[in-house]
């Protein structure tokens, strides 16, 4: 059961504590353009960034825009992502996206969500961390990581990835909206973990609702 929604108070002193420890957040999937982030995320889909890295550092050498992957081809796309889950239906979608950047999109990636989700293997999670990280835009992509910090602590609760997108939306003051999905990602990722939080690291501990803490 989702903890109750914090005070708006509250969550503005965790976020200032969040910016005050990192004023600039970054995301650990590697990459060079709006295309290269794409294609990471989507082949981040069950699988760790650090994963992902590790494969997308020499694909990304010889193919880093929509022409260059369809160029490359299927087979010798599959073949350096063969270490990533369900990596041969990730090329296929990573093929299917490229050839549709160059023929609608001029070989660019779109700005909008909708023409994002548009593409093949490109979810709302993936349209939102594309969003952010490359625009810049306050988009809230909730992970599994983001949605077990947001219902334990009471910051965002909500029963589905949906609602909790909306409550961060909604609860989070805007200054802190740019960032705030990396702070909530990269806190769940190493302080407020799913089987062993470390509470007693933890910059908000003193506010959490502990719910889910065994």
């Amino acid at each position: 059961m989702p903890a109750k929604q914090l005070p708006y108070a509250t969550i503005k002193t965790i976020f200032e504590r969040f910016q005050a420890a990192e004023p600039e957040p970054k995301g650990e999937l590697e990459h060079t353009n709006a295309f290269t982030l794409l294609v990471a995320v989507a082949l981040s889909a069950q699988a760790t960034d650090k994963g992902v890295n590790k494969a997308t550092g020499p694909l990304f050498e010889v193919a880093d825009t929509p022409q260059k992957m369809l160029d490359l081809g299927e087979e010798a796309l599959t073949d350096h992502i063969r270490t990533i889950g369900l990596y041969r239906n990730k090329a296929r979608n990573v093929m299917k996206l490229s050839r549709i950047l160059v023929d609608e999109y001029g070989g660019e990636v779109p700005s909008s969500r909708a023409a994002l989700q548009s593409l093949p293997g490109v979810g709302r999670k993936t349209a939102n961390v594309v969003l952010n990280m490359w625009w810049g835009m306050p988009a809230q992509a909730v992970d599994t990581h983001i949605f077990r910090v947001a219902n334990r602590t009471g910051i965002a609760p909500g029963k589905d990835t949906l609602a909790v997108e909306r409550a961060i939306e909604d609860h989070v003051p805007a200054e802190f909206q740019r960032h705030a999905h990396h702070w909530l990602i990269l806190h769940g990722r190493y302080v407020c973990t799913a089987r062993k939080p470390r509470c007693d690291v933890c910059l908000l501990e003193e506010y959490c609702c502990k719910e889910g803490v065994a």
